[in-house]
């Protein structure tokens, strides 16, 4: 199978500007998945500050809903980012570019949101069942967007050969190419 891409994804009948459009519309379909999550986070924060019990909220509490609150709206300022960029630049032939920046962009928004979720899960565990539960649920909720944003695709990048199969699929004889379909 020919390698022509830097990605190391198996050759296809494209052309570099094809490429770039397949690569930033499988981008904005994962964006749309994730600006989903952030919406709804935002949104729920956002009611927040308007509840009865919101007055009883101790001043770490205040400063985890306010950075959580921040975090959320910078999240979905990266999610967004890639259309603004597109639109301004639309037709002017920064395809290429308009795709890594976007990529950079989605890449630091999960991280934000990462964040955004941890600070929401610990306010919300402090307030229901104390400071250390909050901390605790906070931390396992940082533990698993860490391992399974950042940690599982790292391991699955190991698992595959320069030609983007798995090592265990090299070796089996159904990952023959015409066996696999």
């Amino acid at each position: 199978m020919d390698m022509n891409n830097e990605g190391g994804e198996p050759a296809r009948r494209e052309t570099p500007l094809e490429r770039d459009d397949r690569n930033f519309a499988e981008l904005l379909q994962e964006l749309r998945v994730t600006q989903t999550g952030v919406q709804i986070l935002f949104a729920f924060l956002l009611t927040l500050a308007f509840t009865q019990r919101f007055g009883s909220l101790d001043s770490v509490q205040r400063g985890t809903y306010i950075a959580t609150l921040l975090l959320a709206v910078v999240a979905a300022s990266l999610f967004t980012a890639p259309a603004a960029i597109h639109r301004a630049l639309f037709r002017q032939g920064a395809k290429r570019r308009i795709v890594d920046v976007s990529s950079r962009l989605a890449s630091i928004g999960l991280g934000v949101l990462a964040l955004a979720f941890t600070g929401s899960v610990l306010l919300v565990v402090d307030v229901v069942l104390g400071r250390g539960p909050g901390i605790a649920a906070a931390s396992g909720t940082f533990a698993v967007c860490c391992g399974l944003w950042g940690l599982l695709p790292r391991l699955i990048g190991r698992s595959l050969n320069p030609r983007g199969r798995s090592r265990a699929a090299r070796s089996t004889p159904s990952s023959h190419p015409r066996a696999s379909g």
